[in-house]
């Protein structure tokens, strides 16, 4: 499994025209299925007068949803989900409104318009890369402060908060690190405090930095 996976920085949208039907394009990033369908749920109330809203969301978990939204079948959801898989990306949603010109297209004409519309919202929005991280706890005697300070900073740890025991006989810090550093962090710890200090696990989190253009 990958220690890293790209999403969505912000949302972003496109728009597109067809014989004579339009296609509005949304696309955002998500935490979880409930969000995907939360958003899914606005776009509907705020266009209400259109014809179809298809969609399609990809999450890191492994969950995969595919809706054509009245379109005939395999006809707009797969290849707004396609446009997602085939970007790379996980952990959001693309919603594809229609208003219907007047004009049938076909499955053909439906599945290059619905996943063109998806591809350019995506193309638009800016990226970021999220990292699998671990939220650990160090508490440490006050003399191999600086041997503990050497290895949080030799291992690349993020979201330091420091603070100190209630007792006032040890410091003790909070940090965030990528879990594919955390057993060297912790034998470096170990061999530096001769086995004095070693990390505690305190929950996975994500760590996420823009993606490079």
């Amino acid at each position: 499994m990958s220690d890293t996976f790209t999403t969505l920085a912000a949302p972003a949208e496109a728009q597109m025209r067809e014989k004579a039907s339009t296609f509005l394009a949304y696309a955002a990033p998500v935490e979880n299925e409930a969000e995907a369908r939360a958003i899914l749920a606005e776009r509907g109330k705020a266009m209400w007068d259109a014809t179809h809203h298809c969609s399609a969301w990809s999450l890191r978990d492994g969950t995969r949803r595919a809706n054509d939204g009245g379109e005939p079948g395999g006809s707009a959801g797969p290849p707004i989900l396609a446009a997602i898989e085939g970007a790379g990306l996980t952990d959001c949603v693309v919603i594809v409104t229609r208003y219907y010109g007047g004009t049938k297209l076909g499955v053909g004409g439906l599945v290059r318009a619905y996943g063109d519309a998806a591809a350019a919202a995506l193309q638009a929005a800016p990226r970021r890369v999220g990292t699998y991280a671990e939220r650990l706890a160090v508490r440490y005697p006050y003399e191999h402060t600086a041997a503990v300070m050497r290895a949080l900073e030799r291992g690349g740890a993020e979201e330091v908060e420091h603070g100190y025991a209630p007792e006032g006989d040890a410091g003790t810090v909070d940090f965030t690190l990528p879990r594919g550093r955390v057993p060297a962090l912790a034998d470096e710890l170990r061999e530096a405090t001769a086995g004095a200090v070693a990390p505690e696990r305190g929950g996975e989190c994500v760590l996420y930095r823009n993606a490079k253009t």
